[in-house]
């Protein structure tokens, strides 16, 4: 005997942050950052064949002032790593950040100065895409499942207090440096 029963049918009922979830979650503007091979892939993402268009991604913004999504796809060298900031820190918020590749996840084979170990050493990145290259399916999957973080993400003060909660469980965490493994 809930509220839905009283209602007449053809009503819908949901939360202003349920709402403003699937309204930012169906309207992604990616700000591409291809860099390397990966970029062949996220390009074919954008073609007919695998129709990006569908997911609320028609175009492909050249400008980070009209993004919310950068994809970093390939590696990033420590001269390309301001750059990568500056344009992040150009784009409006809410933005999100999709690590595509390996060595944007940890720098893959490149293990060396000239390679930065991962671009969460200079965004914060919302979702990590393994592979050498992933392939355009596995960029779908990636952006599902953000689409899916976004739809239950909370807004204003509730935000807040669940990255507050966030950060307390993850200072609580063993490092990983304390962790000791099985002794056989």
């Amino acid at each position: 005997m809930g509220l839905e029963e009283k209602l007449p049918s053809g009503v819908l009922l949901s939360t202003v942050e349920g709402l403003a979830g699937y309204m930012r979650k169906a309207s992604f503007w990616p700000a591409t950052f291809g860099l390397a091979c990966c970029a062949i892939e996220m390009m074919t993402f954008g073609a007919p064949r695998f129709d990006s268009s569908r997911f609320g991604m028609e175009v492909f913004r050249p400008s980070p002032r009209q993004a919310d999504l950068m994809i970093v796809a390939g590696r990033v060298s420590n001269k390309m790593a301001p750059v990568l900031r500056q344009i992040y820190d150009q784009m409006a918020g809410p933005k999100y950040v999709l690590a595509m590749g390996v060595c944007a996840s940890s720098g893959g084979m490149f293990n060396n100065y000239a390679i930065v170990q991962g671009v969460d050493h200079v965004v914060p990145v919302d979702m990590y895409l393994p592979g050498c290259p992933p392939r355009p399916e596995m960029l779908i999957d990636a952006i599902l499942k953000l689409h899916d973080q976004i739809q239950h993400e909370k807004l204003g003060v509730n935000r807040l207090n669940e990255i507050k909660a966030d950060e307390k469980v993850a200072l609580l965490a063993t490092p990983t440096s304390a962790m000791k493994g099985l002794m056989r």
